[in-house]
């Protein structure tokens, strides 16, 4: 991205280029620290968390951007649940926050500047329909839409089973996912036999 105008001017397109941008993001764009703190004290930059920032007016920020931002800060987690299935338009729902797997040895970040649902996993659980995608640049690790829909059975306690039920509707009716891909990673996760009666159903 080419910056023009003063370094306030280019501080402020930076962010809202980036929508989330980092510190070490400034420095390297070659806008010095103070810039950034003027234009905190000026309110037209939001400090989200240490070096972490944002501009105050940033209200129409594309929901992914989030998920971006979620693996620049936890690039050892999958974005998994709810905020997997928005991303492959398979729910109605709006998260009310990032939904990340971890690996169960896997350390969580304290200090993110959104709200985080975690949920752990491991084996062939966690890195079973691992895919990446591409959101601003940033390579977004993200299980495909038949893992996220046995995980939502999964994790049925925490989501909803009425999410789960939509999902696997949606998902079969879209033809994003194959019932050979849901038997696969629900013996994967056991919930085979939790799944069967609503695989049936759907026939």
């Amino acid at each position: 991205m080419e910056l023009a105008g003063t370094l306030s001017d280019q501080a402020i397109a930076f962010a809202r280029w980036r929508g989330i941008a980092r510190a070490r993001d400034f420095r390297e764009a070659g806008i010095p620290p103070a810039i950034i703190a003027r234009l905190c004290e000026q309110g037209q930059l939001v400090r989200l968390a240490r070096g972490l920032y944002q501009l105050a007016d940033a209200d129409d920020i594309d929901a992914a951007h989030s998920l971006a931002e979620a693996a620049r800060l936890a690039p050892h987690g999958v974005i998994v649940l709810l905020s997997a299935l928005q991303y492959h338009g398979l729910t109605s729902q709006l998260p009310h926050a990032v939904w990340i797997c971890f690996h169960h040895k896997a350390r969580i970040p304290r200090t993110l500047p959104f709200r985080v649902e975690a949920v752990r996993a491991s084996g062939d659980a966690f890195t079973a329909g691992r895919m990446t995608v591409e959101i601003e640049g940033v390579a977004v690790s993200i299980y495909d839409p038949a893992k996220t829909i046995v995980d939502c059975f999964k994790y049925r306690s925490r989501v909803g089973l009425d999410v789960a039920i939509e999902a696997l509707r949606d998902g079969l009716r879209q033809r994003k996912v194959t019932r050979a891909d849901l038997r696969r990673y629900g013996a994967i996760c056991r919930m085979h036999n939790v799944m069967r009666p609503y695989l049936e159903s759907l026939s």
